[in-house]
């Protein structure tokens, strides 16, 4: 799934638009619908062609006044639908929403030239599309495609519902990396349902029953219900727009900004080191200790900026800080940020977060420091390692450290970090990301599903056909069957693999037929119906189920037994050579009363199995070591 975030002026018909596309109204408080404008966040979803899901949209408020607000909605976005309007043109929060979109680094967007239908003409519309192109430039969405439409008139909207679907094919999907969390940008109550909170899920899936932990606060609770654009999930995945119904936990104690995670997920920080970018249109430079306000996630705090190596970052500028955060907030490296000042209220610049936890404030100017800050810009030692492990897995230990590009003791210690965290995985001899390990068994699921969808009356996939969809080596597929089955993933069965619950269920009249061919095995004996009389009886599905289930056994292109039957013959013949040794087709013959077609089958049968071999026209039994 993914998400929409809306851009843009006030009054540039952000609100209105969303309405047009999705036919849901997004402001969703009585004030709003009051004043016309949009003041909190609001969510609506869209179904795009050659997209397999709907799309989720937040839709945020326009005005200087709101745009903390705004902020809070933002973060956790794939693609940005920027609005302005062809009446006015580029304003004032045009330009601030631009500067927050590029400092979270969005991952694209799309421009919605509103209102086209109040523009004085095509010329003036040529000169407004232009004057946005060029505010465009050297920002994120400087290749976004520009799309006049008018929510009014309905002219465009197909167009940019194409352009919209065009671009989020090009948006590589949420990773999941197994540590699943979801910042709180809406908490309430729902009569008979208890605490609701809802945000976009990142970093992992959460599943109905879960464990979860609310940071910064530390509190625990349990997923009592998941929705997403009000279906009922029982999985939800990263990029999944979800509504979380929590048990354990009251709607006070939960607060916008907060942090909803798997167990010991993210951990909560009053300090941190981040990288910095000072906007350029900034009134001043960002001085040592100037008090700010931090937005990260859905979470606004007020933190003090320590200038590290530096007396202060002027506009335009680049550096590090160390945030000093008057209250604690849970993130996690990588994670991006925007600093606003407080007042007068103005965005002044944005990063990313280096190190959530440093432990104590720094000395602001020693070289160690600089270069502790230069190492993690570029990426810790664990982090390289992992992207070298991404590139080449599945890999063992002995081929990565050569690979890594860093002595083998930091190598070391990098992997065992990383294997710590339960970023990388080791099944048998490889390495592999927990990313594409969840990938992977993720895959194996769905492939079963469409399988016992496809075949109801099959106990479960072949193994190597699953390899083989998979494109898997055996090295790495073998150990990965093993894991989903310990996870209860999968179930194994002898050369089949299904789906945990998954069973055969005949029909009555399948039922009646197999009774009556049980019957007939019965009545047979030695003798046995052959293959092909056996699948017209009942269906070469059902035939083919009964073989699954172990209710009948094949030994040969032509001649099969039911189960009881097949034990009784073959143990009868193990027996015989116990007492002498060995055995010919005609002995078996003449032991069952019974034509060679028979006997020669269930002898090849038994070399096959290698309960016998074979010499000359004799079989002995195999001796077991």
């Amino acid at each position: 799934m993914y998400i929409i975030g809306t851009a843009g002026h006030v009054d540039h018909g952000k609100s209105t638009l969303v309405r047009a596309l999705t036919g849901i109204d997004p402001d969703r408080l009585a004030e709003e619908k009051a004043r016309e404008m949009t003041i909190d966040l609001g969510f609506a979803w869209l179904k795009l062609d050659d997209l397999p899901d709907e799309v989720g949209i937040v839709d945020v408020p326009g005005h200087r006044d709101f745009i903390e607000n705004m902020l809070a909605g933002v973060g956790g976005i794939d693609l940005a639908l920027f609005v302005v309007a062809a009446d006015e043109g580029v304003m004032p929060q045009t330009r601030e929403h631009l500067a927050i979109l590029d400092l979270l680094a969005i991952r694209g967007g799309v421009v919605a030239l509103t209102k086209v239908d109040l523009a004085e003409d095509e010329e003036w519309l040529d000169l407004v599309m232009l004057d946005v192109a060029e505010v465009l430039q050297g920002t994120i969405l400087a290749e976004a495609p520009i799309v006049p439409v008018s929510a009014r008139t309905g002219q465009g909207l197909k167009g940019l519902k194409k352009t919209l679907a065009e671009r989020l094919q090009q948006v590589p999907p949420r990773e999941d990396s197994g540590r699943a969390r979801l910042p709180v940008d809406r908490v309430f109550t729902l009569a008979g349902f208890g605490t609701i909170v809802t945000g976009t899920l990142s970093g992992g899936a959460f599943q109905v029953g879960d464990g979860i932990e609310i940071q910064p606060t530390g509190l625990k609770g349990r997923i009592r219900g998941l929705q997403s654009h009000k279906t009922k999930l029982e999985t939800a995945r990263p990029g999944n727009r979800v509504a979380i119904n929590l048990t354990g936990v009251d709607k006070d104690e939960v607060r916008r900004g907060d942090v909803v995670a798997a167990a010991n997920v993210i951990r909560p920080t009053v300090l941190c080191d981040v990288q910095y970018r000072q906007l350029l249109d900034a009134a001043a430079p960002l001085r040592h200790n100037s008090e700010v306000k931090l937005f990260i996630g859905a979470k606004e705090v007020v933190a003090r900026a320590r200038v590290l190596g530096a007396a202060e970052i002027k506009p335009g500028g680049e550096g590090w800080l160390q945030l000093v955060l008057r209250e604690p907030v849970a993130i996690l490296r990588g994670d991006r940020f925007i600093l606003r000042r407080p007042s007068p209220g103005a965005t002044i610049g944005g990063g990313r977060i280096l190190d959530p936890h440093p432990g104590r404030q720094h000395r602001r100017f020693r070289p160690e420091l600089m270069s502790r800050l230069e190492t993690l810009t570029l990426g810790t030692p664990a982090e390289l390692l992992l992207q070298t492990i991404s590139r080449l897995e599945p890999i063992t230990q002995a081929k990565l450290l050569p690979q890594a590009g860093m002595e083998s003791a930091a190598a070391t210690l990098a992997l065992a970090e990383l294997e710590q965290d339960g970023l990388v995985v080791q099944l048998d001899e490889l390495l592999i990301s927990q990313a594409s390990r969840r990938r992977w068994l993720g895959q194996m699921e769905q492939l079963l599903h469409h399988y016992h969808q496809t075949y109801p009356l099959r106990l479960g996939m072949p193994r190597e056909q699953l390899r083989s969809q998979l494109k898997l080596i055996a090295a790495l597929f073998n150990p990965l069957v093993r894991d989903a089955a310990a996870h209860h993933l999968l179930v194994e069965s002898n050369t089949l693999l299904l789906l945990p619950g998954h069973a055969i269920q005949f029909n009555p009249a399948q039922q009646s037929q197999i009774a009556r061919l049980m019957t007939l095995f019965q009545q047979s004996g030695i003798n046995s119906p052959s293959v092909k009389e056996c699948q017209e009886m009942v269906g070469e599905d059902v035939y083919f189920a009964l073989v699954d289930l172990g209710e009948i056994k094949p030994v040969g292109e032509s001649v099969v037994y039911a189960a009881a039957s097949y034990q009784q013959f073959t143990q009868a013949i193990i027996n015989y050579l116990e007492q002498h040794g060995q055995v010919n087709a005609a002995q078996v013959r003449d032991l069952f009363n019974t034509s060679r077609k028979y006997a020669i089958a269930l002898l090849e049968h038994l070399d096959e199995q290698r309960i016998t071999r074979r010499q000359g026209d004799d079989r002995m039994l195999v001796k077991k070591e």
